[in-house]
């Protein structure tokens, strides 16, 4: 039986690399090269890629791989990680109370577009009980309050556990997550910021963009860090404005990019087409 993976790898730019990879593929697995795509950061002297590829060796698991691949990745001194196609991952989503991603989210796995399991759903409000009963998605309301963080950070990750969640998505989930609770998910959580980041950070930038009085309005989607909305951007967009729109228009307009730029990090997330580093990203087509 054929099986899929992707091999995703970042080192300093050297010739040889590429051939060096393929000719492993191909002598230890006699794989078949479905997709690679590659990238040099020049200024930095880095060298990415991504390896999508076929092999019927029954050999090959993620332990076997790090046996034979070790001695090459030392050799290039390569970062990397191997996904296999199957299982199939486990989102997690932080809701509060507007539901506009969380419904675009929801609505993208029913047709097909987010090859994972909505696996549960967390708020601090009970606007979303609704919806997750009606896709048939584990829903917990969570309250939070500055006396019991802790305690709700505590009960949202033994569900995680026990759900065996791979992904978290902030689906304009307002509530800042702890230090420690970030650190324990690293670059496994996207958040939606509704601002062309990094202008107007906070808590309403779209009433700071219509006093600002700006024709561009945007939205972001990046990973989390424990500094606030300064994560790794993985996706942003924009919409023209003109002076006949007014604040509601603004929050309007920025909800339909806010869902599509989302909708596309988590796609590419789950689909292993983005590369971290130096708190940017690497997103390949």
């Amino acid at each position: 039986m054929s099986k899929t993976a992707v091999l995703l790898i970042d080192c300093p730019d050297r010739k040889g690399i590429v051939a060096a990879i393929a000719n492993f593929l191909v002598r230890e697995y006699d794989a078949n090269i479905l997709n690679a795509d590659q990238h040099q950061d020049v200024e930095l002297g880095l060298f990415f890629m991504r390896v999508e590829f076929a092999t019927q060796n029954p050999a090959c698991d993620e332990a076997q791989f790090r046996h034979v691949f070790t001695p090459l990745a030392e050799q290039f001194r390569m970062n990397w990680r191997l996904t296999f196609a199957t299982p199939t991952r486990n989102v997690a989503i932080f809701v509060s109370h507007y539901l506009h991603c969380l419904a675009d989210l929801l609505d993208r796995r029913q047709v097909g577009e987010l090859n994972c399991n909505l696996s549960l759903i967390i708020s601090n409000h009970e606007n979303a009980r609704a919806l997750a009963n009606f896709h048939g998605i584990s829903f917990h309301h969570i309250p939070i309050t500055t006396a019991n963080k802790a305690q709700a950070e505590h009960r949202q990750r033994e569900l995680f556990a026990a759900h065996q969640i791979n992904l978290i998505v902030l689906a304009r989930y307002m509530q800042v997550l702890s230090p420690d609770f970030v650190r324990a998910y690293p670059q496994q959580i996207i958040n939606v910021h509704h601002s062309f980041l990094p202008a107007f950070t906070g808590a309403k930038p779209y009433h700071a963009a219509f006093a600002r009085g700006v024709k561009l309005i945007g939205a972001t989607s990046h990973y989390v860090t424990e500094a606030l909305d300064e994560g790794p951007i993985i996706e942003q967009d924009v919409t023209r404005i003109s002076q006949n729109d007014q604040l509601p228009d603004l929050v309007q307009k920025g909800r339909d990019l806010e869902r599509l730029v989302l909708s596309r990090a988590v796609r590419w997330h789950l689909n292993d087409r983005i590369l971290s580093y130096a708190n940017k990203t690497v997103i390949f087509a």
